[in-house]
């Protein structure tokens, strides 16, 4: 099968300032990337998950869903896999040795009007567990990002905003004033329905508290080197047998098995000729 993906996503590069962006303050927010319909299509598949695992985690309405390894449960979210209009963008920051290694649905329904916060401090941390533990290195490498597609609009605050710490990516640790008190410098990110926020797994961040009358919806995308193991199960083999090379790759697949992920070969990863060709050579590293 031929190794293929939308040369749309051509139009959608990562520019200078948005580079300079994301490097400097961690993060980036791309406006408009998901039409009405696609918005309307993904949001029914994030309530038939809410509906599916809230009973199975007995979760109180008022408590978020938090569901790994979303991906796999319904053919509407692989559509963001390679989604024109952000995957560029993924590889002009990673480069072409990608793949999904994570992803993540969460539904946060409002809280209760009653609702009162043991401290006024989120629950900020960097995201990929121990390997912020046991890399030795000031500031430890980027190594992954995560694309979150915004299916409600969170423009105004206190809708379980996406909250960052502007360039803390660039810090092991988040320095706070005084014990029990906010980060002076906690921002909340103002995304509206269809807009993506792309950001560097070492930026601290956290979610916001929603105190809105708005169910927010968010779908994360975690793409890494193909060389560190997935965060979820990855239960994705039922989209591999009708998947291109470069789908498969995304999804974890590799010809020659583990050394395929940490010295490929040029079957292990289609996706690198694709972007030779139709990128330059300044995308494709050795």
């Amino acid at each position: 099968m031929l190794a293929t993906m939308d040369t749309a996503c051509l139009k959608h590069r990562l520019t200078d300032d948005e580079r300079r962006h994301f490097d400097e303050r961690g993060y980036l927010i791309v406006r408009n990337v998901l039409p009405p319909d696609l918005i309307a299509e993904l949001t029914e598949a994030a309530d038939r998950l809410d509906a599916e695992f809230r009973p199975t985690y007995e979760l109180k309405p008022s408590q978020p869903l938090n569901r790994l390894d979303f991906i796999g449960f319904d053919p509407a979210f692989l559509k963001l896999l390679e989604w024109p209009k952000t995957i560029a963008r993924v590889i002009d920051i990673l480069g072409w040795h990608i793949q999904l290694y994570h992803s993540h649905a969460i539904v946060t329904p409002p809280m209760p009007a009653d609702y009162v916060p043991s401290s006024p401090r989120l629950g900020w941390h960097q995201d990929s567990g121990r390997l912020n533990i046991d890399i030795e290195s000031e500031p430890r490498p980027r190594i992954s990002l995560k694309v979150g597609f915004f299916l409600t609009s969170t423009l105004e605050p206190n809708r379980g905003n996406f909250h960052v710490v502007p360039g803390s990516h660039l810090s092991n640790a988040l320095e706070f004033p005084q014990e029990g008190e906010e980060h002076p410098d906690a921002t909340p990110i103002l995304a509206d329905a269809g807009d993506a926020v792309f950001f560097d797994r070492r930026l601290w961040h956290a979610a916001g508290r929603n105190r809105s009358d708005v169910t927010r919806k968010v779908l994360f995308y975690g793409y890494s080197y193909r060389w560190l193991r997935p965060r979820d199960n990855m239960t994705v083999d039922h989209y591999l047998e009708d998947a291109d090379p470069i789908r498969r790759q995304l999804l974890g697949a590799s010809p020659n098995g583990g050394f395929g992920y940490t010295s490929p070969a040029d079957e292990d990863v289609p996706l690198k000729a694709w972007v030779h060709e139709h990128m330059g050579e300044e995308a494709v590293v050795a």
